[in-house]
């Protein structure tokens, strides 16, 4: 048995109401796995609810929690795991309690959106994190200080955060690895049909094609770099010199692997990142227009419109 791994490890989970199930089932189910492959119980695990009460998920399903967050006892690392709407009921106090728990020096961790929590109650200053992509944009804006990758998870010392959904898996098995080794992380991933366990430095999305695996790395290597750099947009020159080719061979890397120019590609990046903005945000419009690279109002409205079928206007009051 590896150093440290003798004493056993107790998770506990902070769900709000309409929490994805998913983010949290994938989670646990690791440390069940393990467990089993082990022969003994070395993870366990509680729930936690603002109140104590039952919980429902974000498919309708409830939950009976093990403690209220006022009477939650010591772990090893505290996941939080809510909804899309972070105004949830019992918000003071799951924030007073993350802050208590931080000044405290314990391990805390953030499942999909479960970063903002943390952000908010100033547990990720200073720590580097990731969220889940749709809701990256958002983040940024509201947090600039805090350095918010995209990859699929991140651990930062006492910090862990994943993209939610099968990203909890990689965490949880990255955890397994520290704890067990190689081994047996890989032998519960075979556990799920779980192809490949992805590291800290995969990347979940950059751009509309959610799999680039398997195509050109110099291709991936440009969106990359479309994707982080979307206020103000290189130039086909910049790029093609970037990644080591010449403009016409970009041109045809794209043509023959996506379809589309990259000129057309890097716009529709940057509009799907203004949805975002206009969805999680109340940034005034042409402040999102500048934020995605565009220096007119009349023509950010147009692309906009021409993307997706409607002004951005539209997308605000349809929001908000």
């Amino acid at each position: 048995m590896p150093d440290g791994a003798s004493g056993g490890k107790q998770f506990a989970f902070l769900l709000a109401d309409r929490f994805p199930m998913f983010s949290l089932v994938a989670a646990i189910d690791v440390c069940r796995s393990a467990n089993r492959l082990l022969g003994y119980d070395f993870y366990s695990w509680i729930t936690v609810s603002p109140d104590g009460e039952s919980v429902a998920a974000s498919n309708g399903l409830p939950l009976k929690v093990d403690y209220s967050i006022a009477d939650l006892p010591q772990a090893d690392i505290l996941f939080v795991c809510v909804a899309l709407n972070l105004d949830f009921p019992g918000k003071s106090k799951v924030l007073a309690a993350l802050r208590s728990w931080g000044r405290r020096g314990g391990a805390l961790g953030g499942l999909s959106v479960g970063s903002y929590i943390l952000a908010e109650a100033g547990q990720l200053d200073g720590y580097r994190c990731t969220i889940h992509w749709e809701n990256r944009a958002g983040f940024s804006e509201r947090f600039p200080e805090i350095q918010c990758t995209g990859n699929v998870y991140e651990i930062d010392r006492k910090r862990y955060t994943s993209a939610g959904g099968t990203t909890s898996i990689d965490l949880m098995l990255e955890i397994v690895r520290g704890d067990f080794g190689a081994n047996l992380a890989n032998a519960v991933a075979n556990q799920f049909q779980h192809e490949r366990i992805r590291s800290a430095g995969d990347r979940q999305r950059v751009g509309p094609e959610r799999d680039l695996t398997g195509k050109s790395e110099k291709l991936r290597k440009i969106v990359e770099l479309m994707a982080d750099n979307l206020d103000e947009p290189f130039s086909a020159v910049q790029l093609a010199k970037m990644a080591g080719l010449s403009v016409r061979q970009v041109e045809r890397l794209f043509l023959r692997h996506l379809n589309v120019t990259p000129g057309r590609y890097y716009m529709r990046l940057r509009l799907e990142r203004a949805r975002e903005l206009l969805r999680q945000t109340n940034m005034p419009i042409l402040d999102v227009a500048i934020a995605t690279g565009f220096t007119s109002h009349s023509y950010f409205a147009q692309s906009y419109r021409l993307q997706f079928g409607r002004p951005p206007s539209e997308e605000r009051r349809t929001t908000y």
